[in-house]
């Protein structure tokens, strides 16, 4: 089990001027933040992010979205990293999230849902390695 997980603060959440409270949140569950980035990907790097998810209806509907604007790009550290943060953020449909959890307070739908968790210790390490080097995680 890893101590840390991957998270992106979506276009979504972003253009509706909730980084802040988001990020208030993760410190809040006792996260630590090892590294963490503002920046606007490419249709093209989403791709690249989704490309397990290439085969799917909503692939275009997806990496078009995730370019629409800037994110923030974050890897967070604690004990039970993945699985806590998943609670955390709560379920992809806001509308069947729990209270109190990410999605709940901020996503809009399940297209538009805020933030985006990794599912797995492994799958954590390859999204955090996408978007940071070694020498940007601390």
């Amino acid at each position: 089990m890893s101590n840390r997980t991957f998270t992106m603060i979506k276009p979504d959440a972003v253009r509706a001027g909730n980084i802040g409270n988001i990020l208030q949140m993760i410190n809040a569950a006792g996260f630590r933040i090892v590294a963490m980035k503002y920046l606007h990907i490419s249709r093209q790097q989403a791709e690249k992010f989704y490309e397990i998810h290439k085969e799917r209806p909503f692939f275009g509907e997806l990496t078009e979205f995730m370019s629409s604007g800037p994110i923030v790009a974050a890897i967070l550290e604690k004990d039970n990293a993945v699985a806590d943060f998943r609670k955390l953020i709560g379920a992809t449909n806001p509308a069947q999230a729990e209270e109190g959890t990410i999605r709940k307070k901020y996503a809009a739908s399940v297209g538009e849902n805020a933030v985006h968790g990794s599912d797995s210790d492994e799958n954590a390490e390859i999204e955090g390695g996408f978007f940071f080097s070694g020498l940007e995680r601390f």
